[in-house]
């Protein structure tokens, strides 16, 4: 590896030690202390804990190695490797904050430490997704069976998820705080997502149009912002024609539809929001 390379390597570490630290601060400084889980192998490591007293951080790194054992082969050596080092991480954190925080920083509303808790996590284990980091956990269980079933991975990892934390009622016994896990459950998964994707939300257009050429003129020089001219044949009649593709911010959106509607009302458009796209003015690779 080169010096560039390592220094890379340093730096996205060292972010994914700050996002499993916020991901740690939610859990041991809100969640754990207010009798409220959310979901994965730390859900399962805070029922443990209300169940017999065994700290967070022991259970998580004793569940993904026992996963990471089983998976080894599976799921391949980097994979496995990324997630050892990234679950040391975050136990050492939540060992850290378990010793701190005893009681909830919010100790008068458990409803708001849900919350708090619910953001932190989200957004601390998405943060240590965008650079490389890998928590495992119950994700190595969707892994492996969707390897050898064939299963949505979205809805088994969805339904799995929903019943750790409905689990956490048999130690707990409490159905206002199983609602708060619930409700945590949802809020980090939508929190984690919006990190991951971001606020610049991105679209793709495709235009059919006889007058693609002046449409794609006016959008370099208006919002100084490319377009792609690709060849395609008709099904129907099988006449060859033009398809201009155009890649823009959400903030662009408007304004590429005013310009084509100015130059050819009749031309069809398709407009598919894209999960991301890397390049020139758009978003930087990480990993």
């Amino acid at each position: 590896m080169s010096a560039k390379q390592v220094f890379k390597v340093i730096q996205n570490y060292f972010l994914i030690c700050i996002g499993l630290a916020i991901f740690a601060f939610g859990w041991t400084a809100f969640l754990l202390p207010s009798q409220i889980t959310g979901a994965g192998i730390s859900g399962i490591a805070a029922i443990i804990y209300f169940a017999t007293g065994l700290p967070v951080a022991v259970s998580t790194f004793s569940l993904n190695l026992i996963l990471v054992a089983i998976a080894w082969k599976i799921l391949g050596r980097r994979f496995c490797i990324d997630t050892i080092a990234c679950t040391i991480i975050m136990s050492v954190f939540m060992a850290i904050g378990q010793t701190i925080f005893t009681k909830p920083i919010v100790p008068e509303d458990p409803f708001m430490c849900a919350l708090i808790g619910a953001v932190l996590s989200g957004s601390g284990v998405a943060f240590a997704l965008n650079y490389g980091g890998n928590t495992g956990g119950t994700d190595i269980i969707v892994l492996m069976v969707a390897k050898y079933r064939k299963i949505a991975y979205g809805r088994f990892s969805l339904y799995l998820n929903i019943f750790i934390v409905l689990s956490s009622y048999l130690t707990v016994h409490d159905p206002v705080k199983l609602v708060y896990s619930v409700v945590v459950l949802f809020i980090s998964i939508f929190v984690s997502d919006l990190v991951i994707d971001g606020y610049r939300q991105t679209f793709q257009f495709m235009v059919f149009s006889s007058k693609n050429h002046e449409i794609a003129q006016r959008i370099n020089t208006e919002l100084h912002r490319g377009a792609t001219f690709l060849k395609g044949t008709g099904s129907y009649n099988h006449q060859d024609t033009e398809v201009l593709l155009i890649v823009a911010h959400r903030t662009d959106r408007v304004r590429i539809v005013k310009i084509i509607k100015e130059i050819d009302s009749s031309a069809f458009i398709s407009i598919t929001k894209v999960q991301t796209v890397f390049g020139k003015n758009f978003e930087e690779i990480k990993v």
